[in-house]
């Protein structure tokens, strides 16, 4: 199998990018299509569209709907097409930039990132998450090419409630669980071909500046402050985590994210990585790892407030049969469960998010 690495081809991160990295954008496209949601817009977009078009760029603005879903792409792809832009900039969270990446891919031109939170991975993939309009998970959509540019402003990501910060630590936590499972089982990529060692030694780095830097950053984004832990901390979510998952691999964690669609309720308020939290200690449940690496997990989660427990998921008294839908929709044909060495059933899968729950609710008591 063939080795493949896949990243952007520019990522800019510092303090105040959205105004002084202008210059970055200017050298992609002079007419570009904005794409941000209300909320965005309110907090930089407006002020953001207001320097691009200071360095005469002619931008055409789109409220995005909130669903990255194909109907959503189709129709933000029309207005595009028809005000001939030649760049598209992604403003906003993870599903806006997913539809912006597609809506690149559809009128084939470059596509620009720019997170405003760092809550999840997605920023620099060559890859979207493809939704219903009802938010079931539906597909993995697949690119030819990583975005031209990413533009982190890590002054904007430090005024946003921490809560997303964490749930960004939880998504990127994933990243070298599931790669080094991916890796001992010579499974395949997001990229299409196997590890390499750069995605691996990313992956792992991710890890560690995570466990070291999280709790610091935390505290800074509560602050509403850059410090270098929240630099490093938004860099591993970002670049580490989105390079290490996309180029080392997914495995159990976020197959039981997706597989989480098929419940409804509460559990939607939750954000991605929350929920990938738990795919998180479920994958490492079904493995069987160490209860030193369980308790080290457990306890970093719980210290960022995240789910750790089926009642943290809004899910507390929930019947066997609920949780193998769970099971049943991480397990389909095609899923990234089915990279790792052992095969799991629905059942495993099942079992293993009960037993979550009781490990856990264990030393609760303990």
């Amino acid at each position: 199998m063939e080795k493949v690495f896949a990243s952007p081809s520019r990522y800019v991160q510092g303090r105040d990018v959205l105004t002084t990295g202008i210059t970055h954008l200017q050298s992609l496209g002079k007419t570009p299509l904005l794409l941000c949601d209300d909320v965005v817009w309110g907090i930089v977009g407006e002020k953001f569209q207001m320097n691009l078009e200071k360095a005469n760029m002619q931008v055409t603005r789109v409220e995005f709907n909130g669903e990255a879903s194909t109907v959503e792409i189709d129709r933000v792809s029309e207005i595009g097409r028809s005000n001939n832009c030649d760049l598209v900039i992604g403003l906003g969270g993870g599903k806006t930039i997913d539809v912006a990446k597609a809506i690149s891919d559809n009128l084939e031109m470059p596509v620009a990132i720019l997170p405003t939170i760092a809550s999840t991975d997605a920023p620099t993939s060559a890859l979207s998450v493809i939704y219903s309009e009802e938010g079931t998970f539906e597909k993995y959509l697949f690119y030819k090419k990583n975005p031209e540019l990413v533009l982190v402003d890590t002054s904007v990501i430090a005024k946003a409630p921490c809560r997303l910060l964490a749930s960004g630590i939880a998504d990127a936590l994933a990243t070298w669980v599931e790669g080094r499972s991916v890796i001992e089982a010579h499974g395949s990529t997001m990229s299409g071909g196997a590890p390499t060692l750069a995605a691996e030694a990313i992956a792992a780095k991710c890890e560690e500046v995570l466990f070291e830097n999280g709790l610091q950053a935390f505290e800074a984004c509560r602050a509403n402050v850059v410090s270098p832990a929240l630099e490093a901390v938004v860099e591993a979510n970002t670049l580490l985590s989105g390079i290490g998952f996309e180029s080392c691999g997914l495995a159990a964690a976020h197959a039981i994210h997706n597989g989480f669609t098929a419940l409804h309720g509460e559990i939607h308020s939750l954000t991605h990585g929350e929920k990938v939290a738990y795919g998180t200690l479920t994958q490492l449940f079904l493995e069987n790892k160490p209860k030193e690496m369980l308790d080290r997990f457990i306890y970093f989660y719980q210290a960022l407030d995240l789910p750790t427990t089926l009642q943290d998921l809004k899910l507390e008294g929930v019947s066997y049969g609920d949780l193998l839908k769970v099971g049943k929709l991480a397990t389909q044909e095609g899923e990234t469960i089915h990279q790792m060495a052992e095969k799991f059933t629905a059942e495993d899968v099942t079992d293993a998010l009960f037993a979550v729950d009781a490990y856990v609710r264990s030393l609760r008591n303990g």
